[in-house]
């Protein structure tokens, strides 16, 4: 397994990489991003907020059927509201980094990268924060649940910060993947959402990146014990996490006039649903192999949990068009 044989310099080294990236190839909120540039302008009837059919609600029949109107209004309104919820996870993740610095002894590479981390997401809060204020629209974001619970969530950093780096990959990974399937799909997009989200995906690479490293790293010291923990925990953030940021909550559900049975359609009851749920998390299925996470036990939950399939060969391999 690669990850078990993880060089201590190789990895110090590694962090003082993506440290000097940070310092040479960052963005600044407000600097960047040309907001007052008139092909940013948002116009809420504009059509390039149609969803595309690689989105799972794009793709329903009950949405390819309503009227254009409508179409532009309940995909603005998504596209909006998947901003915000990159937000909010943002928030408690920045949180939860400084709580792991905290008490760093020092002359540790973690403590500068951890810090550009949290100086980008800052970034990105102000960035999806303009961005929801210019639409004028008044979306939720993450679920209730989650928003209840994020205050808490990054006392984990400080106490168990192995399962901490578990859960920020059960967040960053959905929310990277939605990102890149849509820049992917070719289909048109509003320009402004569209910059956000090349910035946010091109620096976020470097925050996958980290938590990849420092679980690759920290596998190793696990005793017997806490690798078994860990390794049903995995698959379990994963699909907690990414339904608490993926699904949308009741009153988003109720502005957006989804039925329910088209909700439970679309988060997690049709086939191709299901396989955009799997396509999530083929890189930590990838890591969970490299880091002996992946057991007999282990692998059990995954597929009880809807989220087993192919590990990826490479960091950000695509997803196949079948499996």
């Amino acid at each position: 397994m690669g990850g078990i044989g993880v060089d201590p310099t190789n990895y110090q080294d590694r962090l003082q990489t993506l440290s000097e990236a940070s310092v040479e190839h960052h963005f600044d909120a407000f600097v960047d991003i040309g907001w007052d540039d008139p092909a940013y302008a948002i116009d809420p009837e504009d059509p390039r907020w149609i969803l595309p059919d690689v989105d799972p609600l794009g793709r329903t029949e009950w949405y390819r059927s309503l009227p254009r109107a409508r179409q532009i209004e309940v995909g603005f309104y998504r596209q909006t509201n998947v901003v915000k919820v990159g937000l909010q996870f943002e928030q408690v993740l920045i949180a939860g980094l400084m709580m792991y610095c905290l008490d760093l002894p020092n002359g540790r590479a973690e403590f500068r990268y951890s810090t550009h981390e949290a100086t980008e997401e800052c970034h990105h809060t102000q960035m999806f924060q303009e961005f929801v204020n210019r639409t004028g629209l008044d979306v939720p974001g993450a679920h209730s649940l989650f928003r209840a619970l994020g205050p808490f969530l990054p006392l984990a950093a400080k106490h168990v910060p192995f399962i901490f780096f578990v859960g920020v990959l059960g967040g960053e990974e959905p929310i990277d993947h939605v990102q890149k399937v849509m820049l992917r799909s070719g289909h048109p997009m509003h320009p402004l959402l569209e910059r956000i989200s090349q910035i946010h995906v091109a620096e976020e690479a470097r925050h996958i990146g980290f938590a990849h490293q420092f679980l690759e790293h920290r596998a190793p010291r696990l005793g017997f014990r806490q690798r078994s923990v860990a390794s049903v925990l995995t698959p379990v953030l994963m699909r907690v996490l990414c339904d608490a940021i993926v699904v949308p909550g009741p009153k988003a559900l109720r502005d957006m006039g989804i039925p329910r049975e088209v909700a439970r359609e679309v988060w997690w009851g049709s086939e191709e649903s299901r396989k955009f749920l799997r396509d999530m998390f083929g890189d930590v299925r990838m890591l969970a192999e490299e880091t002996g996470l992946m057991n007999p036990v282990s692998r059990r939950v995954w597929r009880a949990l809807g989220i087993a399939g192919r590990p990826n060969r490479f960091r950000s391999e695509p997803a196949p068009a079948a499996d």
